[in-house]
């Protein structure tokens, strides 16, 4: 994806970058791993679900339901991590093949944490206004 012609918000989020990152990597790697089709089957669903709730979750206007979508993502991230460690234990690929895969899954782990957190520190400002709004006019 050409990051010079972004259109949507959640394009310009590094995580989702990211997330098409790792679909991109997994590419080369298919025909090994669809020897095990329910493996096959189970990772690449949890891989395209990645980058498509970072999209649902950035476009939702309430924090508890962006903090929802960013958590499905995180799962669905963890989920391609444990399939990567199933594959390994298959001998579909050997674990010097899903270094890099892993790394970027880790990185997507820490990122849509942090989204998730966000959202929930939003929330907290929305139960609490007056509070955070006190604190908040010391800050700036």
């Amino acid at each position: 994806m050409n990051s010079n012609h972004t259109h949507f918000n959640h394009e310009k989020l590094e995580v989702y970058q990211l997330s098409l990152q790792f679909i991109e990597w997994l590419n080369p790697l298919w025909n090994r791993i669809r020897r095990n089709k329910n493996i096959a089957d189970q990772l690449d669903r949890a891989s395209i679900s990645v980058p498509l709730k970072l999209a649902e979750g950035n476009g939702k206007s309430y924090p508890k339901d962006r903090r929802r979508y960013f958590e499905i993502a995180r799962g669905s991230a963890l989920e391609c991590s444990s399939c990567l460690d199933v594959i390994t234990i298959k001998r579909l690929l050997n674990k010097e093949d899903v270094v890099e895969g892993q790394s970027l899954l880790l990185s997507i782990v820490k990122m849509t944490t942090k989204l998730s957190q966000s959202a929930l520190n939003k929330i907290s400002e929305d139960k609490f206004p007056t509070a955070m709004t006190h604190v908040n006019k010391y800050i700036s």
